[in-house]
């Protein structure tokens, strides 16, 4: 079964950085994507960043030139470098996976989460 263990969230003045890991174990067919997605008080759980199999990267439009998604070379983990951070990325960030635990069919697969909290 695949587990994902975050860890880095905290609290932070604005400007501050904080980095955030997460370690996925368990097994799987085939890994598509590990990133990060967020969810503000009030609001959707959206997306933040997430980098493939292959390296790409997709950030969200909030947080190009603030953040860097960073992994392993088997994409067992992923880092999340936040810089220059805003009261607005206040929030529970939520590791996710995707892939296939077996030949067919695709699953997202999601961390407890881990509360970053920005002070203005």
């Amino acid at each position: 079964q695949v587990q994902l263990a975050e860890s880095g969230g905290g609290l932070v003045q604005a400007g501050g950085s904080l980095r955030l890991s997460c370690v996925r174990s368990g097994s799987m067919f085939r890994i598509v994507s590990m990133g990060w997605y967020r969810q503000g008080p009030g609001n959707e759980r959206e997306l933040v960043a997430t980098i493939n199999a292959g390296g790409a990267t997709n950030y969200a439009d909030s947080v190009k030139g603030r953040c860097t998604l960073s992994r392993d070379s088997a994409l067992n983990s992923v880092y999340l470098q936040m810089n220059n951070l805003k009261a607005e990325d206040t929030g529970t960030y939520y590791c996710n996976a995707r892939g296939y635990p077996n030949p067919t069919n695709w699953y997202d697969y999601w961390g407890q989460g881990t509360q970053v909290t920005v002070s203005s």
